[in-house]
C-alpha cells in the first residue's frame, strides 16, 4: 500500500513537472514571439530609413542643398570654380575672371542690362546667382580630373547654366523702358520659358559692392530704402487699374448667361459725395454694351457691374487664379493679394472691381494669367533656365516644359478672347494694331497713394498664327497719363515677329 502511495505521488510530482515544463515552454514561445515581433518592427523601421535615404539622395538631395537658404552652400566656392550663365543664343552674361595671384572676380559682360533677372554674386547673392547657387558651385568634370585636383589642391570647374533669355528681347524691353521705372515680362506660353525680363531702376552688377550703401540708401522722406535691388517683375506689388477688369468682366460672364445684353449708360461718373467714382479725366461714355464697357475701360459700368456680382463667387475665382497663393516658378516673388469680405460697402465694392481698392498683384502674376489663356487655358511653369553642363559642354541637367494647370476653358476663352481683341481693335490699346501679328489685351491706370503720378499697365499677348508672345509691362508715377508701357509691348512685339 506504501508502494502504491509513493508511485502514485511520483506519478502527481511527475504531472506537475511536465504541466510545468508546458508552460515553461509556452512562455518562452510567448517571448520569443514578442521578441521576433519586435525584431519585425526594427526590420522594417531601417528599411523604410534606407529606402528613404536612397530617394532622398538619388532624387531629392539636391533640391535640399540647392535651397538658396542651405549654408551649405557657402563652403562649396572652397573647391569649386563658379560656373558661367549664358543667353539662349550662348552669349556670355556672366562669368570667373581668375587673376594672377589666384583671386576671383564675378564679371558681368551686359553690365545692368540683365541686372535683376541674373543677379549678382557679392554681398550676398540675387537672381540667378542665388537660385541657381549650388548648380554653378557644382562640377560635373571627369572623375580624373576631379581627383587630381583634389590631389594637387586645384578648384574644380563648376557647370555652366543656359538661360532662356533672348538677347535682342531684352535689349529691345530694355531701351524702350528709357529712364522710366517699373517692370516688364515676355514669356512664351506654350513652354512657359521667361525670353525678357527688365526692372527698373537698376544697377551694374560689376560694381554692386562699390556701390552697395547707395543701392541700400533709405530714402530721407520715407525713410524706406531705395528698392533699386527690387525685381519689380516678381517682387513689385502694384494696384493692377483697369487691368483687374478682367477678372471682374470674367465673373460677370459666369454669373449671367444674357451677358451679351447688358446696357449701361454712363454719365461720366456713378455713385455720390465722397463715394463718387468717375470715368477717366471724367469722360462720358454714354451708352455701353458689355464689350464697349471692356474696350473703352468704363469705371462707371464695371463698377455697376461689380455691385451685382456674387462677392462668395468672386472670391472664389480670384483665389482659383492665384491671388492670396504662391504661384509656380522658381524665382523670389511676392504673392498677389485680393481682399473683398461678403458685407463689403457698395463704394469698397465700385473701387475693387475697377481694380482699385486694397487688390496687389505683379506683373509676372498678370503675365501668367495671359500665359494660361493664350495657351489654351494651360498654364505652364514658368521658367528661366534650359539646361546645365559640365566645363566640356555635356548636359547634366535639362528643364523641360511642364504643365502646372489649367485656368480657362475653351469655351470661356472662346468668350473672352472677343473682349481681348476689341480693345486692341478700338478701345483702348489701338496702338497695338498690326499687320504682322494679333494683339489681345488690356490696359490699366492706377491711381497711387502718393503724389509722383499714376501707373500705367499692359497685359496681354500677340500672334501671328505660329507663335505667341506674352507681354506684361507696368510704369511707374506717369504724371502725363501717357501710357508708356504700350510703347514697351509694341517694341516688343514688333521685334519678335518680324
Amino acid at each position: 500500500m506504501k508502494k502504491d502511495k509513493m508511485i502514485e505521488g511520483r506519478i502527481v510530482k511527475d504531472r506537475e513537472a511536465i504541466k510545468n515544463e508546458k508552460k515553461q515552454k509556452k512562455k518562452k514561445r510567448g517571448f520569443n514571439a514578442e521578441i521576433m515581433r519586435i525584431t519585425i518592427i526594427f526590420f522594417v523601421m531601417f528599411l523604410s530609413l534606407g529606402v528613404f535615404l536612397t530617394v532622398f539622395n538619388v532624387f531629392r538631395a539636391e533640391d535640399v542643398i540647392n535651397n538658396p537658404y542651405n549654408k551649405r552652400q557657402e563652403t562649396f566656392s572652397e573647391k569649386v570654380i563658379r560656373g558661367n550663365i549664358y543667353a539662349s543664343d550662348n552669349s556670355v552674361l556672366a562669368y570667373t575672371q581668375l587673376g594672377e595671384d589666384g583671386s576671383e572676380t564675378r564679371v558681368y559682360p551686359y553690365g545692368s542690362l540683365f541686372a535683376h533677372v541674373v543677379g549678382y554674386d557679392t554681398n550676398g547673392k540675387l537672381g540667378l546667382e542665388l537660385n541657381y547657387n549650388f548648380n554653378l558651385l557644382t562640377s560635373h568634370d571627369n572623375l580624373f580630373t576631379r581627383i587630381l585636383n583634389d590631389f594637387t589642391g586645384e578648384k574644380d570647374l563648376g557647370d555652366n547654366i543656359y538661360t532662356t533669355l533672348d538677347v535682342g528681347l531684352q535689349e529691345t524691353a530694355y531701351d524702350a523702358f528709357g529712364n522710366r521705372e517699373g517692370g516688364v515680362v515676355a514669356i512664351d506660353p506654350i513652354t512657359g520659358r521667361v525670353l525678357a525680363m527688365v526692372s527698373k531702376p537698376d544697377f551694374d552688377p560689376n560694381t554692386v559692392a562699390y556701390d552697395w550703401e547707395d543701392l541700400v540708401l533709405e530714402d530721407e522722406e520715407t525713410g524706406k530704402e531705395s528698392g533699386v535691388l527690387v525685381n519689380r517683375v516678381t517682387q513689385g506689388l502694384y494696384t493692377p487699374g483697369s487691368t483687374f477688369k478682367f477678372f471682374t468682366l470674367f465673373e460677370y460672364i459666369r454669373e449671367n448667361p444674357d451677358y451679351a445684353n447688358y446696357y449701361y449708360e454712363c454719365i461720366g461718373h456713378i455713385g455720390e459725395g465722397e463715394e463718387e467714382l468717375s470715368c477717366f479725366d471724367g469722360t462720358v461714355h454714354g451708352g455701353q454694351n458689355l464689350m464697349d464697357s471692356f474696350a473703352n475701360s468704363c469705371n462707371s459700368s464695371f463698377a455697376n457691374i461689380g455691385l451685382g456680382l456674387n462677392l462668395k463667387n468672386y472670391n472664389d475665382l480670384l483665389n482659383k487664379l492665384y491671388f492670396n497663393k504662391q504661384y509656380p516658378g522658381n524665382f523670389a516673388h511676392n504673392d498677389s493679394a485680393f481682399s473683398l469680405a461678403e458685407d463689403a460697402s457698395n463704394f469698397e465694392i465700385m473701387q475693387t472691381s475697377i481694380g482699385q481698392g486694397k487688390t496687389l498683384v505683379s506683373p509676372m502674376h498678370m503675365a501668367l494669367i495671359m500665359s494660361a489663356f493664350s495657351n489654351g487655358g494651360d498654364l505652364m511653369t514658368p521658367y528661366l533656365v534650359d539646361y546645365t553642363t559640365n566645363v566640356s559642354g555635356d548636359v547634366v541637367k535639362e528643364y523641360k516644359p511642364t504643365k502646372y494647370a489649367t485656368l480657362f476653358s475653351e469655351s470661356e476663352i472662346a468668350i473672352l478672347k472677343d473682349y481681348l481683341r476689341a480693345v486692341v481693335e478700338y478701345g483702348t490699346a489701338t496702338k497695338l494694331q498690326s499687320d504682322i501679328y494679333t494683339a489681345y489685351g488690356k490696359t490699366g491706370t492706377a491711381e497711387t497713394t502718393t503724389d509722383k503720378g499714376d501707373n500705367l499697365w499692359f497685359t496681354g499677348y500677340a500672334t501671328n498664327g505660329e507663335k505667341t508672345l506674352v507681354v506684361c509691362a507696368v510704369t511707374e508715377d506717369v504724371t502725363d497719363s501717357y501710357n508708356y508701357s504700350l510703347d514697351v509691348t509694341k517694341a516688343l512685339f514688333d521685334y519678335y515677329f518680324q
